[in-house]
């Protein structure tokens, strides 16, 4: 009834590193650019993963 939603948090965190991605990239950070990049991948497959097996459990 009360349980958080594990997906709201990975939202989150994945728009703060597309948002911090981009700073780096208008800042002219290439490198920390790519590194934002390359983690908010894995937390773009991770939200899905998540969302694959909340809609498992939900049927």
């Amino acid at each position: 009834m009360f349980k958080s939603d594990p997906t709201k948090k990975l939202k989150k965190l994945y728009e703060a590193k597309l948002k911090s991605a981009m700073e780096a990239q208008r800042g002219g950070d290439i490198r920390s650019y790519s590194m934002l990049s390359a983690e908010a991948d894995v937390l773009y497959k991770d939200l899905l993963a998540a969302e694959e097996a909340g809609q498992k459990t939900a049927s």
